[in-house]
């Protein structure tokens, strides 16, 4: 079966601590809520500490057409989707000799923040040496289930043709996407929910020439699941307007979670012939604290199951596609041959992406 084989990360520079966004958004809405106080609570509730951000606090204080935000959201995203890429095949905490680019039979860029064509993995095949005849597969709209999405089309890949490596590239830049004249409580929670961050993950086939690797384990994918529940597309995503995109968030994703997520769940690995008790880590994308609990509650998971998924949360908020990938990275150092993963994202549609791993 195809491996996960590194992980690495790449975080914008603006780093900005979760009291300066509340303040940042009292001074934004305090005229449009009479209980604005009530209402920011949601940015000391959520527990998140600290998000990164393309750009700094200030540049989200003036008015930016959608172009100014699309042009910014290139740039951001070929200069740190090259960090990540860079840090992937040369990873020191992984591998115990680098990848050279021209290894790389494929690239799959996830992201569903800003528009780009030709789309970001061919730009950055002009700064990297890539092979000219790497195949691009870029993946828009898939929002919070693209990073496990992603790695389960690039299981799929590998499956087809088990001498490839491939990359998946999830590139998200959420604070571009902020409407500074959207006073609707969707805009206030993705305020104080939402940041920036880019992923990479090499995933290999199992007949190509294995990379030496420092650990003496690493997950296999066993099998994927994807589902989409009929009519849900208002649960979740974008509103397209005039000035960029609008996002839509229901305040019912928690209670869906808890309802829809368990016989979703338990009919995948029944499927697979697995039980709940043998899954040793959840590598949950951690949509927000409520819907983390909502995983507990639905899975009946102790605390210390999404203790992974609450602290990449506490760090770096809601990348969207890119966070379950943060929280990937963190289970390949605890994992141990023998291991049981199951990796679960959910996204507009409203679907869930499940992936089964298994460490060998």
């Amino acid at each position: 079966m195809p491996s996960i084989i590194s992980v690495a990360e790449a975080s914008p520079k603006h780093v900005v601590d979760q009291n300066e966004v509340m303040n940042f958004a009292r001074d934004l809405f305090s005229e449009s809520y009479k209980d604005i106080e009530r209402l920011l609570k949601v940015f000391q509730n959520g527990q998140i500490e600290k998000r990164h951000f393309a750009k700094d606090l200030n540049w989200f204080k003036k008015d930016h057409t959608f172009q100014e935000k699309n042009d910014a959201y290139i740039e951001c995203a070929v200069e740190l989707g090259a960090e990540a890429i860079k840090a992937c095949l040369t990873s020191k905490e992984f591998l115990a000799e680098d990848i050279p680019f021209e290894e790389i039979d494929a690239i799959f860029t996830i992201s569903s923040t800003g528009i780009a064509t030709p789309s970001i993995e061919a730009r950055i095949m002009n700064i990297l040496p890539f092979s000219e005849y790497t195949k691009r597969i870029p993946i828009w709209g898939l929002g919070c289930a693209g990073g496990a999405s992603g790695l389960a089309r690039a299981y799929e890949y590998c499956l087809a043709y088990p001498k490839a490596k491939v990359l998946v590239l999830a590139i998200e830049l959420c604070s571009l996407t902020f409407q500074r004249n959207d006073y609707s409580k969707s805009n206030l929670v993705g305020t104080s929910l939402f940041a920036d961050g880019v992923a990479c993950v090499l995933v290999t086939g199992d007949e190509g020439k294995p990379p030496k690797l420092i650990k003496e384990s690493a997950p296999r994918v066993i099998a994927t699941q994807s589902t989409t529940m009929k009519h849900s597309s208002d649960v979740m995503g974008w509103d397209v307007k005039n000035e960029g995109l609008y996002v839509i968030f229901s305040r019912d994703i928690p209670s869906i979670v808890e309802k829809w997520l368990k016989p979703n769940a338990l009919g995948f690995l029944e499927n697979n012939h697995i039980k709940l008790e043998q899954i040793t880590h959840f590598i949950a994308h951690p949509g927000g604290r409520k819907v983390i609990e909502a995983y507990q509650e639905s899975l009946d998971f102790i605390p210390e199951m999404t203790e992974t998924s609450l602290q990449v949360l506490k760090e770096y908020g809601n990348m969207s596609s890119s966070t379950i990938l943060y929280v990937l990275r963190r289970f390949m150092h605890s994992g141990k041959k023998g291991d049981i993963g199951l990796a679960a994202a959910l996204g507009p549609g409203f679907s869930s992406e499940l992936l089964l791993l298994e460490w060998s």
